[in-house]
């Protein structure tokens, strides 16, 4: 697409405090710097700026800081994410990145009160930044690192709250979805399980949102293909602008694991590994640890599990036997049907690798769109967030999951555990595991499609991004109302 070569020409990114956001944002700002002659800026806090640096291989692409002292707003010395902070602490988190707006305006008044970045893109839990580009004419765009059908439950359940009066085992109807599309309180993160308008997640929750549904538009992490109901609901949702320009998806740093990982797979065969990871930031309960580890023992099933100290104690610290059934790991890797990984394993790599026949996820959706790109059916365990509905859509509209448990509060049972996983990692024609990979094969297959150039041919998120910057440029010469 051809585009004016003014040095005037920026757009910013401002992404959320997150690494499941931070990501996805670095990953955006390298699709940007190859479609566009602009000058692509990332902007966040010191100690996020120096992460995205160590990941980041584009020296063209400028990371810049906004200061952020996290002792200000009652956090831990340090405290610049989400990794390292309990649940309870998480609002704090969210309350104190509000602080950010006056050093957002402060930067545009230093470097760009003359010629003002043609747009500022912003993650949607921060919707006081379109306010901020329309003062500065910018114009504001939403990102939404999530997947569209997730997002649009996460935003209507959120701002309407139609569970309110809703006892725990009826199904009630979300404003915006279809009446076929009921949802369950169980699927409701807790927070959001036990708001009633006046508490402290609502009050943020609700205004960055709206906030962020008065902006010109958003950008999603998704494919049209794989999620036309999704897109469908969201834009009935928000009533703006929409632009599938996913999947962003970016490769892990190394590390010690990688080799490791690797070389215990590489001797597998095809399509009998499960692996398991419930993401950078979640765990689950000593009895749910116990539980799945004994249904895990029980089962024919490999597995490679990256694992955590369980809920209640230290999530950063180190893992200790008891958790586990007596002897577990010994016995486990003696008869070569296990591997068990401390914090941190090379995802990506580890779901390309052709030994994995599964993967429980907590359905996070980078971990999704990880997945779904390399054609691996999921067992899901959501956990937070929107991840309750990520696992609804690939569960009941895609049919490449079958859903174990929900939550923290999930009954966990080691009989449903091998059951599941034998199911899921069955390949035999016609078994429930090998209608999960043919459909899991279609969707990859359109995943990647998405971001092909081959000759006249342009896949869906490559139009969708021509499409979303020819919108910008449009606003040139116009005032951003």
């Amino acid at each position: 697409m051809k585009m004016e070569s003014e040095t005037t020409k920026h757009i910013l990114l401002l992404p959320y405090l997150a690494q499941g956001h931070l990501r996805p944002f670095l990953h955006l700002a390298h699709r940007l710097h190859s479609h566009t002659p602009f000058t692509i800026s990332l902007l966040t806090t010191p100690l996020n700026a120096a992460n995205l640096r160590r990941l980041n291989d584009n020296i063209e692409i400028n990371i810049n800081e906004l200061p952020f002292n996290s002792c200000d707003h009652g956090l831990p010395p340090n405290t610049e994410n989400t990794d390292k902070l309990p649940l309870t602490s998480i609002i704090t988190l969210f309350y104190a990145s509000t602080s950010l707006e006056p050093h957002l305006r402060d930067y545009l008044t230093r470097h760009h009160l003359h010629s003002p970045p043609v747009c500022i893109i912003f993650d949607i839990c921060f919707g006081w930044a379109d306010n901020v580009a329309r003062s500065f004419g910018s114009i504001g765009i939403g990102f939404n690192t999530s997947g569209a059908y997730g997002v649009a439950a996460y935003v209507s359940i959120w701002n309407h709250l139609p569970h309110r009066n809703v006892s725990d085992d009826e199904e009630f109807l979300v404003p915006g979805f279809p009446e076929n599309q009921k949802f369950q309180r169980n699927q409701l993160h807790r927070f959001l399980d036990t708001a009633d308008g006046s508490d402290d997640w609502c009050r943020f929750i609700q205004l960055q949102l709206r906030l962020s549904m008065k902006c010109s538009g958003w950008l999603s992490n998704t494919v049209e293909e794989i999620e036309p109901l999704g897109f469908e609901i969201l834009r009935n949702v928000i009533k703006i602008p929409v632009w599938g320009i996913g999947p962003t998806i970016m490769t892990s740093s190394s590390n010690d694991n990688d080799e490791a990982c690797l070389e215990w797979l590489n001797q597998c065969k095809k399509e009998s590994v499960l692996y398991i990871c419930f993401g950078s930031q979640n765990t689950v309960t000593p009895a749910q640890i116990m539980e799945l580890a004994k249904g895990l023992k029980e089962s024919i099933v490999s597995f490679l599990w990256v694992i955590r100290p369980p809920l209640g104690f230290d999530f950063n610290g180190e893992f200790k036997p008891e958790w586990l059934p007596e002897g577990f790991e010994e016995r486990m890797r003696e008869k070569k049907q296990g591997k068990l990984v401390r914090k941190w394993a090379p995802q990506l790599e580890i779901l390309k690798n052709e030994a994995i026949g599964g993967f429980l996820s907590h359905c996070g959706w980078n971990s999704v769109v990880e997945s779904l790109t390399e054609a691996v059916p999921i067992i899901a365990w959501p956990l937070a967030a929107e991840q309750a509905y990520n696992s609804k859509m690939l569960v009941e509209e895609m049919g490449v999951a079958v859903e174990l448990t929900r939550g923290l509060e999930g009954e966990v049972k080691k009989e449903k555990v091998k059951r599941v996983v034998e199911m899921v990692l069955d390949r035999s024609e016609g078994s429930c595991g090998w209608e999960m990979k043919k459909k899991a094969v279609d969707i990859g297959e359109k995943m990647r499609d998405a971001l092909k150039v081959e000759g006249d041919y342009k896949g869906s998120s490559i139009r969708a991004m021509e499409d979303f910057l020819e919108f910008i440029v449009s606003f040139r010469g116009k005032e951003v109302a």
